[in-house]
């Protein structure tokens, strides 16, 4: 346990996105100033509108304040490279997708930090933990924008060798995360048990509320039906290992998971029940 919270978890997080960043390209970047006005929706959509329906659904659903707190810290976390592939699947807008991932998960590193020291202080009142806005934006710079740019590095200047790895990384980052949700969920498995119903309703309707505001913002805003779809899914999806990781960071855990981390660890098998219909959807049109 100590060995997965102290290095399994970070070292997942690191190799997810340095797996993202070995998939793109300079031009992900570039094309934000091309598509300013759909790039400005999804952004806005993600940053903005998806932590203000966590925070109304938390205090709707009545959950105990750690579980709440841990709602907060998901809707902070960017889709991460799962939206760019979900984005294929669902035959969005692939090249936007990834833009979006690329640059929100860059500044994560400025927006997360404040957030979620806010959010947990609100939540746990005199009970949260001593919160280093510094000190996570440097954590946060360490597991996330590094691996990140270390990525684009050797994409750009060893592309054939980014090829090669790309899917090796993937497969490693994803048996890593999978060991890591189910110690969270064994870990805490007592109050896990007395809390699924009302967390895993709320992370439910959570994720089917997130998904259609980025349909009705899409079509609201006029965006082609593709680039619609793609704003629906990066609302929608968040970097579940993210949000364990941050939980971990913010009460210093080294013995076991964070209450806070159970709600990033059930919405990765939840988003996965909820998203399944909509991609059905969504490739049939």
């Amino acid at each position: 346990m100590d060995f997965l919270i102290n290095v399994g978890l970070p070292l997942s997080l690191a190799i997810i996105m340095l797996s993202l960043g070995v998939g793109l390209e300079i031009a992900d970047f570039r094309r934000v100033l091309t598509r300013k006005y759909a790039f400005a929706v999804g952004a806005v959509s993600q940053v903005i509108l998806l932590p203000l329906t966590a925070f109304a659904i938390a205090h709707l659903f009545g959950l105990p304040p750690q579980i709440a707190a841990g709602f907060m810290l998901l809707s902070f976390c960017p889709g991460g490279v799962t939206t760019n592939i979900l984005s294929k699947l669902a035959k969005g807008d692939v090249a936007l997708s990834v833009s979006l991932t690329a640059i929100i998960s860059l500044l994560s590193i400025l927006t997360v930090p404040i957030l979620a020291a806010w959010s947990v202080s609100y939540f746990l009142g005199e009970q949260a933990p001593d919160v280093s806005i510094t000190g996570l934006a440097i954590a946060m710079f360490l597991i996330t924008t590094l691996p990140v740019s270390i990525g684009v590095a050797i994409r750009t200047f060893a592309r054939g060798f980014a090829l090669r790895i790309d899917k090796g990384l993937s497969l490693l980052a994803t048996t890593l995360f999978v060991l890591i949700v189910i110690a969270a969920l064994t870990g805490n498995w007592t109050i896990f048990v007395e809390n699924l119903g009302a967390m895993g309703a709320g992370l439910i309707t959570l994720n089917v509320i997130l998904l259609l505001i980025g349909l009705g913002l899409g079509r609201g805003a006029g965006l082609t039906w593709q680039e619609t779809k793609t704003i629906s899914i990066e609302t929608g999806i968040q970097n579940s290992t993210l949000g364990i990781t941050l939980a971990a960071l913010i009460t210093g855990t080294t013995t076991g998971f964070s209450v806070l981390a159970l709600p990033s660890a059930v919405y990765s098998i939840t988003m996965y029940a909820v998203s399944i219909p909509f991609l059905i959807w969504f490739r049939a049109r």
